[in-house]
């Protein structure tokens, strides 16, 4: 069948700018920045966004391709903005699924024009341009396999912000080789921003008046080494802690245990700046399921790290994510799980339930774990968490707290403690309006499974 060329109107006018273009970002605060920095290319083009798609030329999608739900959430996303799309609009899919799939997502959504791989989120604007001024029955495709992108090749920021809080990307990209993750193939190997650069972004972040710098990359405690560094991330904060005096609260997310060393922990523990907060995905606990899933097995070393951890920084706040239902996972292996949860009572904790990955080490296994035995074993770890949650919870009743107010609504304000990254953790919850946007003291008054309710006390 030939291609069906229809000219776009604001070509067919012969003016090419501005058009309106609508985002819509899905998945990890890593494709937020993309998400944020393709934003400014179109701007600097010339073109307009808008937060209403019916108004847009060009709609773009920043799919997340991580795992099933993900990936699921982003085809709904797409459909539904595809089944509204007026003849003359354009639908572009992003990101990582873009990167990993770009033939099923095409076959998944007709109507797409284009798919943009993670490597090549800096062509944004010419692919648009493109779409626009002719539309064919051929999907475009701007997938390219060379290493990721850094914001300063593009001359964008490497930060996005929301309300008083940013999240600031360091590295992208990771060169670790968990059996579960396709993360490595989606964005290549890990490569770390230039130290001077980071600092840059948080002096800029810090003139902007962000109360909260969120760092954020695949492995945090990998940064710098793909540079000959050593203890790069500590190098990192004690330059920015010196650079940014203003921004009270620097955030650690996403750490590798084998690499959160004494020097990283003595930094923690001696700067007010930053938080006493450490999201340590570990993944499992029984040493024979952390060998099939190509991670380190040393549970023993685990235990030891969490104790060197609340030693140094005893108000210490350990988030981690766990998977159930891996190849090959006993209820014996399961049940050394449970008990690793119940003995190390971790602030916050993730559960995933495993799902094959096309691309993976663990997708040549077979997956042999029942679907409902994955739920029973989600629900028994999640289960055991809220108890743990709840305990620790009601030990702030009456105690006071740090809290950064980031919204209101009809008679309450919500906010988070140093013990809440944004997005995943949990919630302050103040029942009276004010004004948001700052950090205040708060007495907790009560305490629910995840979240905290207090009253701000100094004379608000």
């Amino acid at each position: 069948m030939k291609a069906r060329r229809v000219q776009h109107p604001l070509f067919q006018r012969g003016a090419q700018r501005p058009f309106r273009f609508y985002i819509a970002s899905l998945g990890c605060p890593k494709n937020t920045v993309d998400s944020s920095n393709m934003a400014v290319l179109l701007q600097r083009a010339g073109h307009e966004a808008t937060l209403d798609p019916t108004l847009a030329d060009v709609i773009i999608v920043n799919t997340c391709g991580f795992i099933g739900p993900a990936r699921q959430e982003s085809l709904e996303t797409l459909q539904d903005l595809a089944a509204n799309l007026r003849p003359d609009q354009r639908l572009i899919a992003a990101g990582c699924w873009a990167q990993r799939d770009p033939d099923a997502l095409g076959e998944a959504v007709p109507q797409l024009d284009a798919v943009l791989g993670t490597r090549s989120w800096d062509k944004i604007a010419l692919l648009v341009e493109q779409v626009l001024e002719e539309r064919t029955s051929t999907v475009r495709q701007l997938i390219e396999d060379g290493p990721v992108t850094l914001p300063e090749a593009a001359g964008t920021p490497g930060y996005v912000i929301s309300g008083k809080s940013a999240f600031l990307k360091v590295a992208d990209g990771c060169s670790r080789r968990c059996a579960f993750c396709a993360i490595p193939t989606i964005k290549g190997p890990h490569v770390s921003r230039a130290l001077a650069q980071v600092v840059e972004d948080a002096r800029q972040l810090q003139a902007l008046g962000v109360l909260e710098i969120n760092l954020i990359a695949q492995d945090v405690t990998y940064y710098g080494h793909d540079q000959g560094m050593q203890d790069g991330l500590a190098q990192l904060l004690e330059q920015m802690v010196a650079a940014v005096p203003d921004v009270p609260w620097i955030r650690l997310l996403y750490a590798f245990p084998g690499f959160v060393t004494p020097r990283l922990i003595e930094i923690i523990a001696q700067t007010p700046q930053i938080l006493p907060y450490i999201d340590i995905p570990l993944q499992h606990a029984h040493p024979d399921v952390l060998r099939r899933m190509r991670r380190p097995p040393d549970v023993d070393g685990v235990r030891r790290l969490i104790e060197q951890l609340r030693a140094a920084i005893p108000n210490v706040a350990l988030r981690t994510t766990f998977i159930v239902g891996f190849p090959g996972e006993t209820e014996k292996e399961f049940l050394t799980l449970l008990d690793f949860v119940q003995e190390m009572r971790f602030d916050r904790l993730g559960v995933f339930t495993y799902s094959h990955e096309n691309g993976t080490a663990a997708a040549q296994l077979a997956d042999d774990v029942p679907q409902a035995v994955k739920e029973e074993r989600y629900e028994a770890i999640m289960l055991a968490q809220q108890t743990i949650s709840r305990r620790k919870n009601f030990a702030f009743v009456g105690k006071r707290l740090q809290v950064l107010l980031e919204g209101t609504g009809k008679e309450i304000t919500v906010g988070r403690t140093y013990r809440d990254a944004p997005e995943i953790d949990g919630l302050v919850l103040i029942k009276k309006r004010v004004r948001p946007h700052r950090l205040v003291n708060v007495e907790i008054t009560d305490a629910l499974e995840y979240d905290l309710i207090g009253r701000i006390v100094n004379g608000e």
